[in-house]
């Protein structure tokens, strides 16, 4: 107990060291009432000044002539019978005090003086009696038995078979906690519990039929079986369970254990039928096998609403294509995605096409100073370059809705007016675009395709992938048309081809991608992965293949890319594409935990210039989001060591960025993370500095917090170039499809303050067109499913842009630009869209609110804080969640998020408004 219960037992505890008989005489208590008058008086002590009711005194007679009947010597048969009967009232007074311990129970606080006699006394029976006074004895030990000596336990198994639950929910609660702690105790000591066993076995059910459910998991963890929880879960306490454990699994270090846990907890959800629950668990797990049994499991809407599921995460389902109707096939491949998004532009009014100016808003950073300033200085940004920020902007901003102000237009030359490289980005913002639109997009891209012009043709094939992510259905055209073009010449039109694929297929693990066409082929891409190939082509492949198969941990890529690793010339890994071999490894292994460890042991052991890069880029992918705690210390010793050889510490700087990977899918260990960056700022050398900026952004994607926002406005003027420029990309990313007029503001000022530094003001113009994300409506977030899910098509593309921006000279500032086009994998409207039985949009009234963790919490608390009442569709900020705000309608999936299947509920009591 705490509080004022404790406070009150602790004054009894002083009383009775003064306490020098049983029962006290009128002049004993006079003597002792005036020795206690000396002694200075605690708050405590003026509190209980006023003499005891009537009734109270009363109390206090009765117990103590019950003590003395106990406890007098007996010597016939017929006084063991008054004992027993001293010993029943006994238990009833203290049995009745502690059945509601809402205040410090009488019986107990005048029972405490006899405690020591009592017990001396329990030492001394022989007969029968001893195991009814052993259970009174084992109550009062609960507050008058010295700390650790688990008296209360010890009394109980020796006591009667009395049910516990007539002791009351207090006691049961001690008794629990010195369970576990004697349970560990004979465990170390290889002694038998089965005596323990049978009590865990009689305190479990009786928690879980009174609401106490985090307090009977709790008790199954500690003594390692927490299976036995699934006998007591129905349809009454299951959520309260399973959300339980869910927050419990992201604090055990091993890696079995958490999947153990995870697996109770998606049976729970499957045996009370609630299988949208069941998969998002499995994906969690990353278990196709368990994927697949949900679906064999699930029946009509539910089927389709898992599909749904499926596409949101972009899961890869594996051989379950044989198995599934093409109809399924479709909504997991995310076929009608462009008609919800279009239908959720058309409800909130944004459908016209917006211009770069429009999202520069230059006149309100266009200060008089200014002005002035750019009379007299000459042009400050070449065009070539302006417009290769606008061509971004312009896709960023009109992403997925098929028409915009600068290259859909007919007779448009926009991309015309780009050069060399520059081409290849702008031909390739068409397919931001027509982002998802296969039918037009395909058409419209295709006549760029055919262009004599290589840097056209080259950026028209990457359209074709960005126009295709996340579609896999049939009506998927980027394999076929794409993989006409890997035998190309030109190396250019070949590495946009491959990597088209990569993003057009991120995260779906296709496997004709390295299926053999023609016998000794290779595979379609892993034939690149070769060491005669440019490095650049090699490691495009690799980080294609990565995209692809993400978290799928596939041996035969990984072997591909190791032998790559090992073989090629060293001079090859002063290429700056080199890195992306080593992340597309890293993205093979994300979220798998120990599966990498036969890849670490050959990495570690080699001498090679990116040995370290690539081993920590594996290490970090395979425990992203778990908050590995082991894992956090050995990268803080990797960041503090101080390497002057900028060839020898580029390692450093995935370290820092692994810090923000590995924390990023838990509150407490991200906050912590953010604690520790503000240190690693003020301490650390300059390459590690630089880093920092990039790992906000991950650490806080589509989520303007406040405290970053203004770290990365410092950092956006730190007198070192890269950190400063990665600043201003962080701060894009960390408002990516939000409109903050904050950030916005910012970016204006940066705008004006960088006017005369071109790859700056190329930055600040891409951090705006990533801020006005699809007009608001995307997001980059790659936490899904009320964040219990990571997205691992969204981190692939996230990676690929930080890790460029590690060298940003030779990547996004100079020709590699088009990496900038990876972020597309994890784009995806932030919406909440309710179709009805035949797939259409439907309104439905919801609550959109902050998001409230219930987990462990008693009764039914308020999942949302602060709502306001949309109809649908509705946007969703991070960190929001939305509940239907009647039940007039009933949902397929507990979690409205993305597309929601309703339905009438014929049980409905609310009528519809």
């Amino acid at each position: 107990l705490c509080g004022p219960a404790a406070v009150s037992w602790r004054t009894m505890e002083d009383e009775s060291k003064l306490a020098k008989v049983a029962v006290p005489s009128e002049e004993e208590k006079k003597k002792e009432s005036k020795e206690l008058e000396m002694m200075p008086k605690t708050h405590e002590d003026e509190q209980e000044e006023d003499d005891m009711s009537e009734e109270d005194r009363k109390l206090k007679d009765t117990l103590d002539l019950l003590v003395i009947q106990v406890t007098k010597s007996f010597a016939k048969e017929k006084d063991e019978k008054l004992q027993k009967a001293a010993i029943n009232k006994l238990r009833d007074h203290v049995r009745s005090s502690t059945s509601s311990m809402t205040s410090v129970p009488k019986p107990l606080k005048f029972l405490r003086p006899h405690y020591k006699d009592l017990k001396a006394f329990f030492g001394t029976m022989t007969n029968s009696n001893k195991v009814l006074l052993a259970d009174i004895l084992s109550v009062l030990a609960m507050t008058m038995a010295e700390g650790k000596s688990r008296e209360c336990l010890t009394f109980k198994l020796v006591g009667s078979n009395e049910p516990l639950s007539s002791w009351g929910h207090e006691y049961i609660r001690n008794l629990a906690g010195e369970i576990g702690e004697e349970f560990a105790e004979r465990k170390e000591k290889e002694e038998k519990v089965n005596d323990l066993n049978k009590l865990i076995d009689e305190i479990v059910p009786f928690n879980m039929k009174h609401n106490a459910e985090a307090d009977a998991c709790d008790l199954l963890m500690e003594v390692g079986q927490l299976s036995k929880i699934q006998e007591h879960i129905n349809k009454d306490n299951h959520a309260r369970v399973c959300r339980y454990l869910l927050s419990c699994a992201d604090y055990l270090s091993d890696t079995e254990e958490r999947a153990a846990m995870m697996k109770i907890v998606c049976e729970a959800y499957r045996k009370c039928d609630q299988l949208c629950d069941g998969l998002r668990v499995a994906m969690k797990l990353n278990d196709q096998k368990l994927v697949k049994q949900i679906f064999a499991e699930s029946k009509g809407l539910i089927t389709k609403q898992l599909s749904y599921l499926v596409g949101a995460v972009k899961f890869p389902i594996g051989d379950m294509e044989e198995d599934i109707e093409e109809e399924i096939l479709d909504l997991i491949g995310n076929e009608k995605l462009t008609e919800f998004y279009g239908a959720l532009a058309k409800e909130l009014d944004v459908q016209e096409a917006k211009t770069p100016e429009d999202i520069y808003k230059s006149h309100l950073a266009d200060s008089v100073s200014n002005r002035l300033q750019r009379s007299r200085s000459a042009p400050n940004v070449d065009s070539a370059r302006k417009n290769l920020a606008s061509s971004f902007v312009n896709g960023f901003v009109n992403a997925g809705f098929s028409k915009d102000k600068l290259i859909t237009p007919k007779g448009s030359e926009w991309i015309f007016k780009n050069k060399g490289d520059g081409m290849i980005s702008a031909a390739a913002s068409l397919g931001l675009v027509y982002l998802w639109n296969t039918e037009v997009g395909g058409n419209e891209i295709d006549k760029y395709s055919l262009s004599k012009q290589q840097n056209i043709k080259a950026g028209a094939l990457l359209a074709i992938g960005i126009c295709c992510a996340g579609i896999s259905g049939s009506m998927s055209m980027a394999l076929p048309l794409l993989q006409e073009q890997l035998e190309d010449p030109n190396p250019k039109i070949k590495m946009m081809a491959i990597l088209g694929l990569g993003i057009a297929y991120c995260g779906t693990g296709n496997p004709e991608l390295i299926e053999e066409q023609e016998e000794d082929d290779g595979g379609l891409l892993l034939k690149f992965v070769d060491s005669k190939n440019s490095m650049e082509i090699a490691a495009i492949a690799s980080l294609a293949l990565g995209m692809v198969f993400a978290g799928t941990a596939n041996e035969t890529i990984s072997s591909a890319i190791l032998d790559l690793f090992l073989l090629a010339p060293e001079a090859n890994f002063n290429d700056p594409t080199a890195i992306y071999m080593a992340l597309g490894m890293g993205l093979l292994y994300m979220g798998t935990g120990d599966a990498c460890e036969e890849i670490l042991m050959v990495t570690q052991e080699t001498e090679n210039p990116i040995a370290k890069y690539m081993s920590l880029t594996v290490e970090t992918c395979a425990y992203a989001g778990t908050g590995n705690v082991l894992l956090i210390q050995k990268l803080l010793k990797v960041i503090g060591e101080h390497i002057e050889d900028e060839k020898k510490n580029k390692h450093q700087v995935v370290a820092v960025l692994g810090l923000a990977l590995v924390s990023m899918g838990e509150d407490l260990g991200k906050q912590m993370i953010i604690r520790s960056m503000d240190h690693i700022l003020q301490y650390a050398e300059v390459n590690v500095k630089r880093a920092i900026p990039l790992a906000f952004a991950l650490l806080s994607v589509s989520h303007p917090d406040v405290s970053i926002i203004d770290t990365l406005s410092k950092l956006s003027h730190d007198s070192d170039k890269q950190v400063s420029q990665n600043a201003v990309l962080a701060l894009g990313i960390v408002g990516a499809g939000t409109n903050n007029s904050r950030i916005a503001g910012l970016l204006r000022q940066l705008s004006s303050y960088y006017a005369r530094e071109q790859n700056h003001l190329f930055l600040v113009r891409i951090a705006q067109g990533l801020l006005h994300l699809g007009k608001g409506l995307l997001t980059l977030d790659p936490l899904l499913s009320d964040g219990l899910l990571v997205s691992n098509s969204a981190l692939a593309g996230l990676l690929t842009v930080l890790h460029s921006s590690f060298n940003m000279e030779n990547t996004i500032l100079g020709k590699r630009h088009y990496m900038l086009y990876c972020l597309t994998c994890g784009m995806r409207p932030r919406m909440v869209m309710t179709v009805d039985e035949k797939l259409q949009p439907i309104p439905v009234k919801v609550r959109v609110g902050q998001a409230v963790d219930t987990a462990g919490k008693a009764g039914k608390p308020k999942t949302i804080t602060g709502f306001q009442t949309h109809k649908t569709p509705v946007l969703l900020a991070h960190g929001e969640r939305a509940e239907l705000a009647s039940d007039y309608y009933k949902s397929m999936t507990n979690v409205l998020e993305g597309i929601v299947i309703v339905q009438k509920n014929p049980d409905a009591v609310d009528e519809e408004d």
